[in-house]
């Protein structure tokens, strides 16, 4: 057994990875790890690449450079022109990053899973009834970024973004482990609010980019700028910005999780199944 695989199997024991993960200071952790992370110093960026590749699965292959300045600059990196072809069926909205599918299914009396036996209500996620009532019947995915995926993050299809809102919370982890620990867990978290409106017929779909421990921010292009504790909330922040399928909103500062609301006129798609992997642009829901 390698150093690596002996390192990630003990991570790996539930109580432990809980305890290392959770039970820590998890806002100064995070603070420290985004300060860390952006250090431009050769020997400190290579002993955190180093550290990563540890405990995860990291694949530069795809990245448009592997020279990178800082270790935030590899976790933000961009990937090659074409890595990721987007569907372009008009039906389909695509999967807005790349992820491991988590709890996905239908909105039912307002509420959505977390994970198995652990529901939670739309309203306590999105703090808007109308917005709730929207998905009412409605489709929803849970896309859990791991830390060594590609962390940008797309339009699902052609929209526009009037306004985000930005909920300061905590940064628990999201993994599996804690979220078959911890009751609404993504109600708790630090969080921001994306409604689109479809560029075709005006229909709402919603993106929800939940921070975790580690993630020191989240940046959103509409905004230009980070979205970070500095905005305290709930903060309505107004935009106005058009979008194009595929083209890139923003990104997470570390991996995190994306959560999709759709009205009842989509459906999910057949590829979209609990523990599967998905890349940008591949089918998420389909219209009809």
């Amino acid at each position: 057994m390698t150093l690596r695989s002996a390192l990630i199997k003990v991570v790996q024991q539930e109580d432990l990875n809980f305890l290392l993960t959770n039970r820590l200071p998890r806002r100064w952790a995070t603070l420290f790890v985004g300060w860390l992370s952006r250090l431009e110093q050769p020997l400190v960026r290579d002993a955190c690449l180093l550290a990563w590749r540890l405990f995860c699965d990291l694949d530069l292959s795809e990245a448009r450079t592997t020279r990178f300045k800082s270790l935030h600059d590899c976790f933000t990196r961009e990937l090659q022109e074409g890595a990721r072809p987007v569907d372009a069926a008009a039906d389909v909205l695509v999967s807005p990053c790349d992820a491991i599918v988590g709890a996905s299914g239908w909105v039912t009396s307002g509420c959505v899973l977390q994970a198995k036996g652990f529901p939670y209500a739309l309203s306590d996620l999105l703090g808007d009834d109308e917005r709730v009532r929207s998905y009412a019947q409605g489709s929803y995915v849970t896309l859990r970024l791991t830390a060594g995926m590609y962390h940008r993050f797309h339009a699902p299809h052609d929209c526009r973004i009037d306004r985000v809102i930005y909920v300061s919370g905590d940064t628990w982890n999201v993994n599996p482990i804690a979220l078959k620990r911890i009751e609404r867990l993504f109600c708790k978290n630090e969080r921001a609010i994306v409604p689109l409106k479809l560029a075709a017929n005006g229909q709402p779909l919603t993106l929800v980019a939940v921070a975790a421990i580690l993630v020191a921010s989240i940046r959103l292009h509409c905004l230009g700028g980070a979205l970070n504790r500095e905005h305290r909330g709930p903060n309505v922040l107004a935009c106005d910005a058009q979008l194009r399928k595929g083209a890139e909103l923003g990104w997470f500062e570390h991996g995190s999780t994306i959560i999709v609301f759709a009205p009842a006129t989509f459906s999910l798609c057949d590829n979209v199944r609990a523990g599967a992997t998905i890349r940008v642009g591949e089918p998420l829901m389909r219209l009809g």
